[in-house]
């Protein structure tokens, strides 16, 4: 068990706009706010956040999701766009974070509350395991990994393949990782989140209107949702 205030824990958000199935899509709009945008605001609930870093690309293309960055205040570092692991490892580097919450644009409806979670999991459980995550235990789109940044920088010497550097966190849960990181996947009970069944991840056109149509309906009562 380790103590949050010892910690500089940062939450990284990997987004480009060159997405081969939807181009563009981080800064589709819903309820008039760029989702990118949207998906910000949600993270900034998170009490165990110390800071919000958008780890995008140094294509021109990604150039108005840095304006967006630069217009609400939000950190950012530009690298790799194939290589999103030396992207991560890079922004890591470059803000001084101890702990990696990573997150993807992918995921704009992603709920403070298993953040929070999963980051007060994770300091529970270190060293013991070195790396938590909810991914395939709840909903698509809710996903949340924590894992040390210099767990990652050790990732980033290791042999590697396309997965690894793709999937920036997938070499601590690969069965040939065994259990040298002890990962943890969280699971939880009740309708709400334990359906991992269900997708409300950006990857498609219809992805968009359901997100739109949920972040629109749900917010009129509670923006917090």
């Amino acid at each position: 068990m380790i103590a949050k205030q010892d910690y500089n824990i940062v939450a990284t958000i990997e987004a480009r706009m060159t997405s081969s199935r939807l181009p563009g899509k981080v800064l589709m709009e819903a309820g008039g706010k760029p989702l990118l945008q949207i998906m910000i605001e949600r993270v900034q609930r998170a009490s165990t956040i110390d800071q919000i870093i958008v780890a995008t690309t140094v294509n021109k293309q990604d150039d108005p999701i840095v304006a967006l960055c630069e217009n609400l205040g939000i950190s950012y570092y530009r690298g790799s766009e194939l290589n999103v692991l030396e992207r991560v490892c890079n922004t890591l580097r470059t803000y001084n974070a101890d702990i990696d919450v990573e997150l993807t644009a992918d995921c704009p409806l992603v709920d403070a509350y298993l953040i929070d979670d999963c980051v007060n999991q994770f300091l529970n459980l270190y060293p013991s395991s070195r790396y938590v995550s909810n991914s395939a235990r709840v909903p698509w789109g809710l996903d949340v990994r924590a894992f040390m940044a210099k767990d990652l920088f050790q990732v980033e010497k290791a042999p590697l393949d396309a997965l690894d550097t793709e999937h920036v966190s997938y070499h601590f849960y690969r069965p040939e990782s065994g259990e040298n990181f002890n990962p943890v996947h969280l699971t939880y009970q009740g309708e709400v989140y334990a359906r991992p069944d269900m997708r409300i991840t950006l990857d498609y056109f219809e992805d968009y209107t359901l997100i739109k149509s949920a972040y629109e309906f749900l917010s009129r009562d509670n923006l917090h949702f």
